[in-house]
Formats: C-alpha cells, sequence, structure tokens
C-alpha cells in the first residue's frame, strides 16, 4: 500500500529544492532550510509544542554547582558511607549527577507530577489548570529534558519506574519510547492504592500505573523479590491435618511427551487418562507410590480426576516474579498513618506513596548492592524504603534523592524524615523507633556566573561536593584526603606517617607527584579528579583547552 503521507513530503521536499536554487543568496535559504528539517524528522511518536523553562535560561549565564550544608550532615553509621540529599530544582541536580553518576546507577524511581490541572504541576512558578492550552505539552518539555538526562545516568542493566495516572499515563508511555526506544519497555504494573474510588466520575479510578523501561533491556537485572514465609503459605492449607504439613494441589499432567497410561481410583474403580494431547508426568510405578503415600489424590472429594498433592515444605520461596497487577500492596493510607507516625501530624504532604510499594520495587530491580536515584523525592519515602529495606535482608544500598525547597519541603519534610528514621528520634526528640545506623550529606544547589574573571578557580571550591558525592564518602582529611596542589601533596609527604587510617586520596590534575610521593602513596587507593568536574563549561570560556 502506498505510503501517502510519504508521497506528500516528498512533492513539499522537491519544491523546497526548487526554492533553494531560486534563493540560494539570500536569508530566505535559512526559513527554507528549516521547513525542510520539520518535514524530515519524525515519522511516528509523540508530538507536542516544545516550550523552555527558567531554569534552563539561567543555565545560559550560569554553571549549576553544589554547596553542602554541613550542620545538616547526619552520622549514625561511621564506617558506612554516604547517602545524598540534592535541594533544589531537580533539572540542576541531574545536570550535576550526570558528571558523577553517568552509567552508576542501578535503579531510578520517580514520582512526578501527574499534571491532574489541580495545582499539582508548576512549570515556572506558574500552577497548570485544565484551562492551559499547552497543559500538555509543558508538561512533555519538563519530562523530556529530565528523562533524557536520567537515562544516561543508568547502568547497561539499570530500569526506570515512573509513577502515574490516567491523565498523563498515554503521553509518559509514547515519551518514555522515544527516551529509552520502545524494545525496551519492561512492563506496566497497576498498582491498587485504594479500596473505593469514592464514587467519583463514571468508572471511580483505584489504581495508578508504574511504568518500567530499561536502559537496555538485553541487559536487566533478573527481576524478581524475596518473598516473606507469610507469602509462601498464603495459598496453601491444611483442612485434613496433614504431619507434613500445609498443602496445595497441581495438575498431573503436561503437554510435553511423557508417559500414557490408566490411573484407577482405587476408591471407586473410576478410570483415568490424561486429556487429550496431554501426558502424565510421572511414569506408572511413581504414580502407584504416590497414590500410596497420599501425594496424587482424586480431589479433595476423593471422586474427582487425579491431581498432585504438593506440600509448603518441599517448595522453594526464595524468589517470586513480580506481575503487572498489584492489589496486595500497601496503600495510600499506610503510606499517611506513616507520616503520622513519622511526624505526630493527621496530613504533611498530599498523596505519598507506602514504603512497602517502593521497597518492593527497589527488590525486584536491584541487589543488595546499588544506588537508587529518586529525582522527585517529595516526602522522601524512597530513602524511608531503602533504610528499612537494607535493616530487612542485610544490604548496603545507597540513595540518592532531589527536591526543590518550595514551601521548606526539603528542609521540614524530607530530610527531617530521613533523619527521624536514622536516628529513631522525631524533631521533638520523643522516640519514634531504635533507628537505622546510616549516614547523609545534605547539598544545595547554587551558581557561579560564567562571566567569573576567573572561573576555575570559582568552580573548584565545589570540588570537594563533586568528589564526596561521586564516590559517597566525606572528605575528612584523615581517611580521605583532597590535594589540589603541589604544596598540599609535599606536606602530605613531609607528614605521612602522622595518618595511619588513609584509605583514599584525590589529587587534581594539576598536580605532579614525584617518583618518591607516588611510591608513597601507593599503598592507598588514588583518584585523580576529572577536568574539576566541569571541563565542558571552561573549555566554553577557553580556560581549559
Amino acid at each position: 500500500m502506498a505510503n501517502l503521507s510519504k508521497i506528500r513530503r516528498d512533492k513539499m521536499i522537491q519544491f523546497l529544492e526548487t526554492l533553494k536554487e531560486q534563493h540560494s543568496d539570500d536569508e530566505s535559504l535559512i526559513a527554507i532550510n528549516q521547513i525542510e528539517k520539520e518535514l524530515v524528522s519524525k515519522r511516528y511518536g509523540l508530538v507536542w509544542e516544545e516550550h523552555e523553562e527558567n531554569v534552563d535560561v539561567m543555565m545560559r549565564d550560569n554553571v549549576p554547582v553544589f554547596t553542602e550544608v554541613p550542620e545538616r550532615e547526619i552520622i549514625e553509621a561511621p564506617e558506612a558511607g554516604y547517602n545524598f540529599l540534592l535541594e533544589g530544582d531537580n533539572l540542576h541536580s541531574l545536570h550535576l549527577l550526570e558528571k558523577t553518576h553517568r552509567e552508576k546507577v542501578d535503579v531510578i524511581y520517580i514520582d512526578p507530577p501527574y499534571n491532574t490541572g489541580g495545582k499539582d504541576f508548576k512549570y515556572d512558578d506558574t500552577f497548570i489548570d485544565e484551562k492551559d492550552g499547552f497543559r500538555h505539552s509543558k508538561w512533555l518539555s519538563f519530562m523530556y529534558e529530565r528523562l533524557n538526562l536520567a537515562r544516561n545516568l543508568l547502568k547497561k542493566s539499570g530500569v526506570l519506574f515512573a509513577s502515574i495516572d490516567d491523565n498523563e499515563v498515554s503521553q509518559l508511555k509514547l515519551l518514555c519510547d522515544e527516551v529509552f526506544g520502545a524494545n525496551n519497555f519492561v512492563g506496566m504494573i497497576l498498582w491498587k492504592k485504594k479500596t473505593n474510588g469514592n464514587n467519583m466520575g463514571w468508572l471511580p479510578p483505584v489504581h495508578d500505573y508504574i511504568i518500567c523501561y530499561a536502559k537496555s533491556i538485553d541487559n536487566i537485572f533478573d527481576m524478581g523479590y524475596e518473598i516473606s514465609e507469610e507469602e509462601s503459605y498464603e495459598k496453601y492449607s491444611n483442612p485434613d491435618n496433614d504431619p507434613r504439613g500445609p498443602w496445595t494441589t497441581t495438575d498431573l499432567s503436561a503437554n510435553h511427551k511423557g508417559p500414557y497410561f490408566s490411573i484407577t481410583n482405587p476408591k471407586t474403580g473410576e478410570i483415568f487418562y490424561p486429556p487429550e494431547g496431554r501426558y502424565w508426568v510421572f511414569n506408572e510405578s511413581e504414580v502407584k507410590k504416590r497414590i500410596e503415600d497420599g501425594r496424587i489424590i482424586f480431589g479433595k472429594s476423593g471422586n474427582a480426576r487425579p491431581v498432585q498433592r504438593v506440600f509448603a515444605k518441599d517448595r522453594g520461596f526464595s524468589k517470586r516474579k513480580a506481575e503487572s497487577w498489584w492489589d496486595k500492596q500497601a496503600m495510600n493510607a499506610d503510606a499517611t498513618q506513616e507520616l503520622k507516625d513519622i511526624f505526630g501530624v493527621a496530613k504533611v504532604f498530599s498523596h505519598p506513596k507506602p514504603s512497602k510499594l517502593i521497597q518492593n520495587i527497589i527488590a525486584i530491580a536491584c541487589g543488595k548492592e546499588g544506588t537508587i536515584l529518586d529525582f522527585f523525592a517529595g516526602s522522601g519515602t524512597t530513602a524511608q524504603a531503602i533504610l528499612e529495606l537494607n535493616q530487612q535482608d542485610g544490604g548496603n544500598r545507597k540513595f540518592i534523592l532531589c527536591t526543590n525547597n518550595e514551601n521548606n519541603i526539603c528542609e521540614d519534610l524530607t530530610y527531617q524524615r530521613i533523619k527521624t528514621v536514622i536516628t529513631g528520634k522525631r524533631k521533638d526528640g520523643t522516640e519514634y523507633s531504635e533507628g537505622i545506623p546510616a549516614n547523609l550529606k545534605y547539598y544545595c544547589t547554587d551558581f557561579v556566573s560564567r562571566d567569573e574573571e576567573f572561573l576555575a578557580d570559582a568552580l573548584l571550591e565545589h570540588t570537594i561536593e563533586m568528589i564526596q558525592l561521586e564516590h559517597g564518602i566525606k572528605i575528612d582529611d584523615c581517611q580521605y584526603m583532597l590535594l589540589l596542589n603541589d604544596e598540599e601533596a609535599d606536606e602530605l609527604e613531609r607528614c605521612w606517617n602522622e595518618y595511619s587510617d588513609i584509605k583514599a586520596i584525590y589529587i587534581s590534575q594539576n598536580v605532579l607527584l614525584t617518583a618518591k610521593q607516588e611510591e608513597l602513596f601507593g599503598n592507598v587507593d588514588v583518584h585523580m579528579i576529572p577536568d574539576c568536574y566541569f571541563g565542558s563549561e571552561l573549555r566554553e570560556v577557553g580556560e581549559l583547552w
């Protein structure tokens, strides 16, 4: 069949070629080339009016950097690595994370604005309502930039999960097809978030969607999750008080080639053969033995077709594959109760996610070691979920959370929740739990003007934050050292015997180590700082070649 769109496009491009010949020497050629570019661009996919944010404009004249807030550092596990809370617009944080965590993140979970038109999505300091004719285009422009950066952060085996509802689920699916590739679509989870829809609309909504995409589906982590003893036994029972414990029944036949013979019910004398096209899974002697010891029964009544009786104690329950319908997870009400327990207030955040939900997402997508990023951190559920999951299974996962500080959400809610979970103490000093020992650093996004007279020196002041973020450590001049010039290297050489606990040294590329220093420092990990992390910005202003 003819591609009519292509035929029309080719005719228009042919006409443009004629115009280009006629206007080869004037300014019209620029406009003609732009028209041609649009004609030969996308053939299929999501199309929207691209918008630019103020946070984009800000980066034209400024370089985003991180500045640590030392008074908000939490140290409850001195020998462990650090987690990070990044305050500021997540677009700026993602640009900086691309310098420290490119292809290093195992799992990204995000709960972005759902763009309901009810003041849940703010674009350039303005809430987007249903009357905005560019409502969806602004949301797509907003998400596109962030997802593009997020994809760069994922390992080849990494995956992204994004919560969403009916308002933007179709748009998000197509957008992720474009960013990650449709072939890297893993699946869509339907999560039952509440027991009823409060009679809202024709079909009251009781679920959200969680879309999952892989960086490379051929390298994806073997998704599945550990299940509890309670979950293991939920399909088993013991109505006849068999001493072998709870049991269930499964089919005695299979569709692969195997034994074919008659089985006689010893109680009724009725004879059974495998269903058409199927075969028994055991041979005659094994069937006879299993009938005698009660592992093959004729239904619970004793008068039905023969089935296997499988005992829970004989099955392995280490992992279960995740399925797309999650109706037995925690719900929104559980999330609200979690926050009430931590803050002692009935409602401190709208529509939080329960930590159990995030725990299961992390468990199916990441091993016990790994880095998890949430750049729409909100109330900090992801941090609590990871800390509690580590406590449950002995894991050593680390989190990076990004959120703005609108209405002091990062300081008063996200940070305080993390602090309470780690220390076990609420803000008012009352006891919440025994605590989960961990460490946290708190950064704020800041800016350095590209017009700085000595831009390299100004950016160098923020190198420590980047090193600590990349390696999950603290430059403490004890276990972890930073050398920015030859004089500091010489001083460390002179005082080397005073440092017995050094684990790593981070050295500026401007430092030229002597042969003696190379030999002396060779007993610890040595890392060269890559172009102060801001090589591209310095090259743009001619301070680096």
